[in-house]
Parts: C-alpha cells; sequence; structure tokens
C-alpha cells in the first residue's frame, strides 16, 4: 500500500510539473480506483465494528442504527 500511494504521489507531483504521458494517467486512473477500492474496503470494516450508544442506553451496531436513523432519532 506505501508503494502505492509513493506512486500514486509522484505522479501527481510530475502531472503538476510536466504533465503525464497517456500511459502515465492510465496508471494513475488505475492507481487511483484500487486506492479507492481499499480505502473503502477498510471504512466498510471499521463501521462493521463500531457501535451507537444512545442517550436512553440502546448499543445499536453503526449499519443498523443508521438504516433505522428516524426511528433511532439520528
Amino acid at each position: 500500500m506505501d508503494d502505492m500511494i509513493k506512486r500514486i504521489n509522484e505522479l501527481a507531483k510530475k502531472k503538476r510539473e510536466h504533465g503525464l504521458t497517456e500511459e502515465e494517467q492510465a496508471e494513475q486512473k488505475e492507481l487511483y480506483k484500487k486506492y479507492l477500492k481499499n480505502f473503502r474496503n477498510n471504512m466498510e470494516k471499521q463501521l462493521d465494528n463500531t457501535d451507537v450508544e444512545f442517550p436512553d442506553g440502546r448499543v445499536l451496531p453503526f449499519k443498523e442504527a443508521v438504516k433505522n436513523k428516524d426511528k433511532n432519532n439520528l
């Protein structure tokens, strides 16, 4: 993952300073896609392990609390 971020940053810097070739643009697009997929998966796992505690003492998994947000006064 660190290598991917390093390469994304290298391409971003090159894009600002000199521009990118078509191959580099395609690589950058693919790296962004992979990075975002990884980020979303990690966020999903984080939310799966998050609970919401309500003032009345109820504790619900985040997704369940949000799914019923009107009923849970969110």
